[in-house]
């Protein structure tokens, strides 16, 4: 979920190498299954096994009313947001507000700013290279929602546009028509959704508008795999690490990256079995965003 500007394309062997990997990660059963406590994790295959890990930054949400602008930022407007999307994003209590224990987005059915929904958009104002990145959220529900937890590039290191040269990871992307499924995505120069060349994995989780469940990333240098409740189910590797002609087109992600959380309405992928107005208003609580990185890369 991102701005779509430039359309390169990607270069079929790159292509037919990770063609192995999503016939694998996309299937319901994970690659490999990990028992991750929440509050204490614990290393990941690709990590030293002497890694200690260290919380670095988060957001309980145990407190009341605005969000903690120490830790967040707002990004506020209309005009589709590249993705043909109905809603306003503003920074009002009535789309984002902390009710002591929970972050609550909320997409409400309402003129504004010439648009016929609002909702939120909230960034992180820290940014980080590599670590493991987990938020616990129960998702709105409702025909024509789209939200997403995601990553961006904090800064325009690579290529003449922002996206999808600096790259994005999708930790948890779901549609409002398909309730039952959430998605992991990554988008690069030479893998992106707007040549139909992205990479990605889908997992089935019922009750993901019921209940509260982890999302999670793990993000190293020499790759990024996506979780949910500890089951890995989407892998995305380092192609720079074993091919001599990989570039940043393949992986940008060597670079601070910062959080995203937003509730989009309708759009390309979100609206592409309709909207339904009467399910509006629509929340996403979030519980807590933790985010770790291993102590070596911590003492720098």
């Amino acid at each position: 979920m991102t701005l779509r500007k430039k359309r390169l394309h990607a270069s079929a062997l790159l292509v037919a190498l990770v063609g192995l990997l999503l016939i694998t990660a996309g299937c319901d059963n994970p690659v490999r299954t990990r028992a991750q406590p929440v509050d204490d994790p614990t290393p990941s295959d690709n990590w030293p096994d002497d890694v200690t890990w260290t919380h670095v930054w988060g957001d309980e949400f145990d407190y009341q009313g605005a969000l903690n602008g120490s830790k967040w930022t707002f990004e506020t407007g209309g005009g589709g947001w590249g993705n043909q999307e109905l809603q306003y994003y503003t920074d009002r209590r009535e789309n984002t507000r902390v009710d002591g224990d929970h972050l609550i987005i909320e997409a409400r059915r309402e003129s504004y700013g010439g648009n016929q929904y609002t909702s939120a958009r909230i960034n992180s104002a820290a940014s980080w290279t590599y670590g493991r990145f987990e938020i616990r959220a129960r998702l709105p529900e409702g025909l024509g929602t789209w939200p997403a937890l995601w990553m961006l590039a904090s800064q325009d290191t690579y290529g003449d546009a922002y996206w999808p040269d600096n790259g994005e990871i999708d930790i948890m992307e779901h549609v409002g028509y398909d309730p039952g499924i959430v998605h992991a995505t990554v988008h690069t120069e030479a893998y992106n959704h707007a040549d139909g060349t992205e990479v990605g994995a889908s997992k089935q989780v019922p009750d993901a508008t019921d209940a509260f469940n982890v999302y999670a990333i793990e993000w190293t240098p020499d790759e990024i795999r996506a979780y949910v409740n500890g089951e890995q189910y989407f892998s995305f590797a380092n192609e720079r690490q074993v091919s001599s002609s990989a570039t940043y087109e393949e992986w940008p992600f060597d670079k601070p990256f910062h959080l995203l959380m937003n509730i989009a309405v309708g759009g390309t992928w979100g609206g592409a079995q309709g909207v339904n107005p009467d399910a509006f208003p629509a929340t996403m609580a979030i519980d807590y965003v933790r985010v770790y990185q291993p102590e070596s890369l911590v003492n720098d």
